[in-house]
This record gives C-alpha cells, sequence and structure tokens, in this order.
C-alpha cells in the first residue's frame, strides 16, 4: 500500500538536473530523458497530484492532452509536503541529505520545532541546509536563471534554503506570472526559470481535493497553464510537475495526539505532518509509544522507529546531522486517517485536504512536457 520514492530514478529531485543535463550544463545527469533544449520552464504546480489529473481529466484537458502524450508520474520525497519537495527539487537531493525533512521538525539540542513554512526560529537557512542548489550551478554554468513566484517568498528561509540562485522575480496574480515568466525564459542563450503556482493546494486545504471548488480552480489552472505555453519563446521547452498530490480526510476519521493518555505516554514533543507525525519520545520510552501507536491504528497506518524508516529507505541517505531531526516513531497514515495535535496545530482541525503520507494519491505527482 505505500508508494516508496524513487530517488534518483524517477524522483522529483532528480527534474531540475535533467533540464541542466538538457542545457548542457557539465556533470548535470538526464535521469529522465528530458529531450534538450535551449531554454526550460519548470512549473511546479501546488498540490499537483498524478492521481487527481486523471480522475479529473475532463476538467484539466490541457494538461490531460499532455499526460496522455507523454506525460508519467515522478515520486514525491518523504514526506510528501510542500517544504521537503522544494527543497528536493531545488537541491537534487533526498531529505536525509538536505534536511527539510518536513513542515516542522525538531530542532536538534533544544525542546521547540522549526516551522520551515513561516521560518519562525533563528535557525539559519544556510546552515539547516548547506548544499549548494541546482539554480547555483546552473547560474555558475553560464545560464541565465530566474525564480517566478509570490513577493512573500522572496527571502524567506525555505527559499534561501532550497531555491537560493539567480534572480528573484516576485509575482502576484496569474498575468504577472505568465508575463514575467516568458521575458525570463527568453534571456541569454540558455535560459532556466523556476514557476510557482500554489492556488490548487490552497483551495485543496480548505475545500477538499474533491469539491467544486477544487474542480473549478484545476479547470483555471489548465487555461492558465496553455496560456503560459503559448506565451513563452518558441525554442522554450515547458516541464509540469507537483510537489504531492492530495486525499481528503474527514473530520471523524482524525485521531487527536491527545486524545488518549495512553497516546501521549512518553512523548515530549509532536512534529511532522497529520498524514506523516513525528514522535519525539522520552529516552528509553520509543518501544511503548510505538506499541501504543500501533494498537491504536492498526491497519490504517504504518508506524515504524526512527531507524525502521530510515533503512526502509523513505528519506534516502541520512547524513548524522539530519538523524534527530526526525521523529523517534514516525506514523505514516493510509486510507482516509490523519493523527492531528490540536493543542499544538490548531489550524489542522480545520482542513480537509491534506497529504505527507506515502500512498499514491499523495506521492505520484506528474511531469508534463510542452515543448
Amino acid at each position: 500500500m505505500l508508494v516508496l520514492p524513487k530517488y534518483g530514478e524517477a524522483a522529483l529531485s532528480d527534474l531540475v538536473a535533467a533540464a541542466m543535463a538538457g542545457l548542457e550544463v557539465e556533470s548535470a545527469r538526464n535521469l529522465l530523458g528530458l529531450p534538450p533544449a535551449r531554454r526550460y520552464v519548470v512549473l511546479l504546480i501546488d498540490g499537483f497530484g498524478w492521481n487527481l489529473l486523471r480522475t479529473y481529466a475532463t476538467e484539466a484537458p490541457y494538461l490531460a492532452g499532455l499526460a496522455d502524450q507523454s506525460g508519467r508520474p515522478l515520486t514525491a520525497p518523504v514526506p510528501s509536503t510542500t517544504s521537503t519537495s522544494l527543497v528536493s527539487l531545488g537541491t537534487g537531493r533526498p531529505p536525509g541529505e538536505h534536511g527539510v525533512v518536513g513542515y516542522t521538525m525538531l530542532v536538534p539540542g533544544t525542546d521547540h520545532l522549526l516551522n520551515t513554512l513561516r521560518w519562525n526560529t533563528t535557525v539559519e537557512p544556510l546552515v539547516w541546509q548547506p548544499h549548494a542548489t541546482l539554480l547555483e550551478q546552473a547560474e555558475r554554468a553560464g545560464v541565465a536563471v530566474t525564480s517566478v513566484s509570490p513577493k512573500a517568498f522572496r527571502g524567506s528561509g525555505l527559499t534561501v534554503a532550497g531555491l537560493r540562485g539567480g534572480e528573484f522575480v516576485a509575482a502576484d496574480s496569474a498575468g504577472q506570472r505568465i508575463a514575467y515568466t516568458a521575458e525570463a525564459s527568453a534571456r541569454g542563450q540558455r535560459s532556466l526559470v523556476y514557476l510557482y503556482e500554489g492556488s490548487l493546494d490552497w483551495t485543496g486545504h480548505r475545500d477538499g481535493c474533491h469539491s467544486p471548488a477544487w474542480r473549478h480552480q484545476l479547470a483555471a489552472t489548465d487555461a492558465f497553464v496553455a496560456r503560459l505555453r503559448a506565451a513563452l519563446p518558441a525554442d522554450a521547452t515547458l516541464l509540469i510537475t507537483g510537489d504531492h498530490g492530495m486525499l481528503d480526510v474527514p473530520f471523524d476519521r482524525r485521531v487527536d495526539v491527545d486524545s488518549d493518555p495512553r497516546l501521549r505516554a512518553g512523548v515530549y514533543l509532536v512534529g511532522g505532518d497529520p498524514r506523516l507525525r513525528y514522535l519525539y519520545t522520552e529516552p528509553g520510552a520509543t518501544d511503548d509509544v510505538v506499541a501504543a501507536w500501533r494498537e491504536r491504528l492498526g491497519p490504517d497506518a504504518v508506524v515504524l522507529t526512527r531507524d525502521e524508516a530510515v533503512t526502509q529507505g523513505w528519506f534516502g541517505p541520512v547524513d548524522e546531522r539530519v538523524l534527530p531531526r526526525l521523529g523517534d516513531v514516525v506514523i505514516a497514515s493510509l486510507g482516509d486517517v490523519a493523527v492531528e495535535c490540536a493543542a499544538e496545530f490548531p489550524m489542522e482541525a480545520s482542513l480537509l485536504g491534506w497529504h505527507g503520507s506515502l500512498t499514491a494519491d499523495e506521492m505520484l505527482v506528474p511531469l508534463l512536457v510542452a515543448a
């Protein structure tokens, strides 16, 4: 029932390097067999899952047509969540190497979490994630590199950690994103543009990914991509992907860590996402915590120790500096279940659409090529 990540074979982390190889950047590897080009635009649509595209193909005729012609699924990293996926995309590395191993994670040596979307601590992004990004490497190779994203992302901790390099162009409307991406793509003899689009994920979290609102947003996104392709230089290749898929979790299918004292016993901190929960345990308590959660969740989740999850390759090779950031216990939800912590993350209780675990709905993202 689990879809394991295909790092170094057919993963989201392999995409930008494949484009760089198509641009003839030395040492970059085209593991995905992308066609060579002088210009690439990598469009990441937040919350754009392969299974959702196939389910609602009639709402997205342009994107579904690309999927039929030459599309294929890639795997997201683990957890299948935005911050981890964006840094994997930007560095070409699995989470165990780059170290952004979730939406929230322990800052080693402390008793608090790093929220990677808000980056609300004094943790320096360049210390947390010291590896050079692929955008930096492409820029050093003489490629005109541009990131087109919302203004709020400029200089953010997540941007610095995983997507630094080249020129940042702020674009808050769909029209701006199309116009500025087309301009950036025309720069230089070779160009690489990263473009972020987040409306689909925002809608899915709040209304659910099978709601009329989500389906209307998918149709709007489809029209956006078709217009973007038409605006790009003729010699540009547009690569369309997502950072994760999504599924709906009914409100009566959530288990709160504080709902039973036995579930909280031995746990001093809760992190991760509702679909891939990290539990940080008191010394000597890990085995008891695993047993309690396996009994509570049964077939609705895979409950592993940190070492078990690492051994199974969920995070790729894990550096020693990264290991303590992972939960001592890792809970990967199956089906339509989630593990909430309303006391620490009150917003979780109000959102319907979720992602983060290793199901096909969450792990498989499209790779669509519009040349």
